[in-house]
C-alpha cells in the first residue's frame, strides 16, 4: 500500500512538474512582465466617436484580466498598437418590396503586435467582425453600445488569441 501511495504521488508531481505552470485562458506569456496598449485612432471613413478609446480600453483590460502582466505606458515587453481601419454598415437581407430586412455593422481592426523578447512572435493583422440588427432599429444609444460591445469582445478575444497563445 505505501509503495503504490509513494508511486502515485510521484506520478502526480511528474505530470504536475513537467506541464509547467497552467493558464486557464491558454496564455503564453513567456517571461514578460508587461504589455502596453498605444492608442488605437479611428482612422475609418466613417467615424464613430469614441470608439477608439473604447477599443484601447477593452483591449487591456482584456489582457489584464486574462494574465498577470502589469499594464505600462512605455517599454512595454508585448506592445499593441495599430488604427480602426473599417466602420461601415451594409444591408444584409431584403423583403419582399426591395426594402433592407437586416443591415450588419461591421468594424475591422489593424493590429501591430511586438514581442520584445521574442520578435519572431510579432505580426500585423487585420481583426474584424460584425453585428446584425433590424433594418428598423436607428443605431444609437442602446442598440449601438450592444454592438460595439460584442464586436469589440470578439476582436480583442481573436488578437489576444493571435498573440498571446497556440490555438
Amino acid at each position: 500500500m505505501k509503495k503504490t501511495l509513494i508511486i502515485l504521488c510521484s506520478t502526480l508531481l511528474l505530470t504536475l512538474q513537467s506541464c509547467g505552470i497552467y493558464s486557464f485562458t491558454g496564455a503564453d506569456i513567456g517571461n514578460a512582465e508587461t504589455f502596453q496598449v498605444n492608442f488605437f485612432e479611428n482612422q475609418a471613413d466613417l467615424v464613430e466617436p469614441g470608439i477608439d478609446r473604447q477599443f484601447t480600453l477593452s483591449l487591456q483590460d482584456l489582457i489584464l484580466n486574462q494574465t498577470n502582466l502589469n499594464l505600462t505606458n512605455e517599454n512595454g515587453e508585448l506592445i499593441f498598437e495599430g488604427e480602426i481601419v473599417d466602420y461601415y454598415i451594409a444591408p444584409m437581407t431584403a423583403t419582399a418590396d426591395n426594402t433592407a430586412a437586416q443591415n450588419r455593422l461591421t468594424i475591422a481592426v489593424n493590429v501591430r503586435y511586438y514581442n520584445t523578447l521574442e520578435p519572431e512572435k510579432d505580426f500585423e493583422r487585420t481583426f474584424s467582425f460584425y453585428y446584425d440588427y433590424p433594418a428598423n432599429t436607428q443605431l444609437v444609444g442602446g442598440v449601438l453600445e450592444t454592438a460595439v460591445d460584442e464586436i469589440f469582445t470578439r476582436i480583442t478575444q481573436d488578437i489576444f488569441n493571435a498573440a498571446l497563445t497556440d490555438w
